[in-house]
């Protein structure tokens, strides 16, 4: 058996692997990170929205709308904090004054951010 055919009605080149042929074509970008928080939007998307779960499955856009999901979740992790902590007064100053009263503050800041993008990002 050949290792590659072509088809001519469709014009597309198959590939012999083990006893079978398979469609031919470049490699596959390397997948992208799903993390935490796609796998939170995979999970809320299959339970609570079922029809673009499914969709976005079918039409082979699910890992990158995870992926996106992601990387925006990240983005908002990075910057976020920075910006409230900056808003709220809680400086490096404070810090060294009182590292308890930092580390609350801070804490606080880290779970209103988690919040914001669940809301945002996961369960919209």
């Amino acid at each position: 058996m050949e290792k590659y055919v072509v088809d001519e009605r469709n014009g597309l080149e198959y590939e012999l692997v083990g006893d079978y042929y398979i469609v031919a074509g470049e490699d596959e970008p390397p997948a992208r990170p799903i993390g935490i928080w796609g796998a939170m939007r995979r999970d809320y998307l299959k339970q609570h929205r079922q029809n673009v779960y499914y969709g976005l499955l079918f039409s082979g856009k699910l890992n990158d709308h995870l992926a996106d999901i992601e990387e925006q979740a990240q983005e908002m992790m990075w910057t976020l904090p920075k910006q409230m902590a900056k808003a709220e007064g809680v400086t490096e100053e404070l810090k060294r004054k009182d590292q308890m009263a930092w580390v609350g503050a801070m804490n606080n800041i880290q779970a209103r951010v988690r919040e914001i993008i669940s809301n945002e990002l996961i369960y919209s």
